[in-house]
């Protein structure tokens, strides 16, 4: 590609929307551009970028056993009706109606169809395992779309879904789609992590996130330096503490905290540290009659340390919380505790409550609650002597750094991470509800066994430039960039030395297959210097009138400081070295 004939926009401010670096540089960059809230453009340099990424997952899931097929944007409801979703998902399913009246959606994901799909097709085991995959549009009407392609409205991603005889042929057709999104992930050329992330109401282990390190991300993992476990932070255990509980050593007294409502601020008031408060989270679960009505009401109390924050997954799976919760009303808590939040504990409620405490609330001693009284604490509390023993003790918190990592190889780390794919069981959810069977071995109808694999397409764009930039601009890796060579000769307009050496090696390397392009455009050195730079194309090769006399070139990696000199004979082994190839 000839710049001359390309379409180059860069910009040297990024639109005042734009908050993180990845929406800053691509808008910059001219690589996509704004339509509308969560709706861009994807311009002719970004479209490569994508293209890229396209070809490299394109080639592995083939290499899996995938079969690529395409499914509509525009979907009938009548199939999300039959699975309920068309009702539950909510407003982020954009829902239209055609000229008769009928129903539509526009897909945020695929799994009705291809279960409608498969259920047509795969009639007998005999046909099975089968994967079918698709690199389509999707679209989620989020509420606040923001950080460019990190939260779009539109998008591209390959989904995919596997059907198996079986949970054992599930389980392996998962096993090879986590192998192959390692191998999609290592080509991509990003640091990145496969993390244990939590399955949800289907249960069991089978779901990792592919998560891309970065700085910026809005996930947090958790990981051992030690070894090889990580997991997001929803899915990471807190162990049960080793150590036990200490002996009651104070006796139980009440503390006035005028106006300190948060266990900081008591600990800061009291002179304690903030490890021996204990935070009270009030939740509420309701039993409701045919017509949808609440007919009943249990509030629940949980006990956190006071540094510790709760962690909604973990208090999903409590015994008596695993059908949904809530949390309690201020008027619900002011009849169980006869008090507002800011001043509630265990000790003196007015009506009963469930009671569930936090592992290491459990082996607490001579802690300090709320007094269930405004502008007052209770120190001193203890296990046995002031409250009966706890009967139901559960992990309800976020791990933190430093806890011990549940493979027993050290203690935890976190840091943040960008998700830019998923590998999940599950199960039967789909073709139980669709009722999508095929003729068993025993000759008896069976529900196909699902897997679900979704890797966001053009995220990882924004992803890769948010782990790979610097202050002049993008840092593409080799295999995702938009060009992998720029040639830049300096004035070929008064040199045509330069100009003839410049289109010989552009010749060179496009016989070689690589991807390169000739910035041809005339422009000074200066400013065709800073729009690589900013688009971020890794190898740069300059040539001009003086190193052609000394018979040398000027090589740059974008991460380099300064160019190399190296001969003009030489630097086309030299690239080939750089690139692998």
């Amino acid at each position: 590609m000839k710049a001359s004939q390309f379409l180059i926009s860069t910009l040297k401010e990024a639109p005042a929307d734009a908050e993180v670096v990845s929406h800053q540089l691509m808008t910059r960059a001219g690589m996509i551009k704004k339509l509308g809230a969560g709706i861009y453009s994807y311009m002719p340099m970004g479209l490569r970028v994508i293209r890229k990424v396209e070809a490299i997952v394109r080639e592995e899931m083939d290499r899996a056993g995938a079969i690529e097929l395409t499914m509509p944007v525009v979907q009938p409801a009548e199939l999300w009706q039959e699975t309920g979703r068309f009702d539950k998902m909510g407003p982020e399913m954009m829902r239209i109606r055609d000229r008769h009246g009928r129903d539509f959606v526009i897909q945020p994901t695929s799994e009705e169809v291809v279960t409608d799909i498969a259920r047509q097709e795969f009639k007998s085991y005999k046909q099975l395992p089968k994967n079918l995959y698709q690199i389509q549009t999707k679209f989620r009407d989020e509420r606040r779309p923001r950080f460019g392609l990190m939260r779009g409205r539109e998008f591209v991603m390959k989904d995919a879904y596997s059907f198996d005889r079986d949970q054992a042929s599930a389980k392996a057709s998962y096993q090879i789609m986590a192998t192959a999104y390692r191998r999609i992930f290592d080509r991509f050329g990003l640091t990145y992590r496969a993390v244990a992330a939590d399955s949800g109401a289907i249960g069991g282990d089978l779901s990792e996130e592919f998560q891309v390190i970065a700085a910026t991300g809005e996930d947090a993992i958790v990981y051992c330096p030690n070894s090889n476990y990580a997991a997001n932070l929803e899915k990471a255990e807190a162990l049960p503490p080793s150590q036990a509980r200490p002996a009651a050593s104070q006796p139980l007294a009440q503390a006035p905290t005028p106006g300190k409502t948060t266990c900081a601020d008591v600990a800061a008031l009291l002179g304690v540290p903030l490890q021996q408060t204990v935070k009270s989270m009030v939740l509420a679960t309701d039993q409701l009659n045919e017509q949808g009505e609440i007919i009943q009401s249990q509030i629940w109390l949980l006990l956190l340390r006071g540094d510790h924050e709760m962690n909604e997954i973990k208090v999903a799976k409590v015994p008596g919380l695993d059908q949904g919760f809530r949390f309690a009303s201020t008027a619900e808590i002011v009849e169980h505790f006869g008090c507002e939040p800011g001043y509630l504990g265990p000790l003196k409620l007015q009506k009963p409550v469930q009671l569930v405490v936090d592992r290491e609330v459990a082996v607490l001693a001579d802690w300090i609650c709320g007094a269930n009284a405004p502008d007052f604490h209770t120190t001193g509390v203890n296990w046995g002597r002031d409250l009966p023993e706890p009967e139901r003790v559960a992990d309800l918190r976020n791990v933190v750094a430093g806890d011990p990592s549940p493979d027993g190889q050290g203690a935890l780390a976190i840091e943040r991470g960008i998700e830019v794919g998923h590998v999940f069981y599950l199960g039967t959810k789909y073709s139980q509800a669709m009722n999508a069977t095929f003729l068993a071995e025993d000759g008896k109808p069976a529900f196909f066994e699902m897997g679900c694999y979704g890797i966001g397409i053009t995220r990882l764009p924004a992803a890769a430039i948010e782990q790979n930039h610097d202050e002049r601009g993008i840092i593409w890796p080799d295999a995702i960039a938009p060009f992998t060579v720029v040639l830049c000769p300096i004035t070929p307009e008064r040199f045509p030395a330069v100009k003839e050496a410049a289109e010989a090696l552009y010749a060179q390397l496009l016989a070689e297959g690589i991807d390169v392009i000739l910035d041809d455009r005339g422009e000074r050195p200066g400013a065709m210097f800073a729009d690589w730079e900013l688009i971020g194309v890794p190898h740069r090769i300059t040539i001009g009138d003086r190193g052609l006399k000394e018979g040398v070139v000027e090589y740059q990696h974008r991460r380099d400081a300064a160019a190399t000199k190296m001969a003009t004979a030489d630097i086309l082994a030299h690239l080939k070295g750089q690139l692998g190839v």
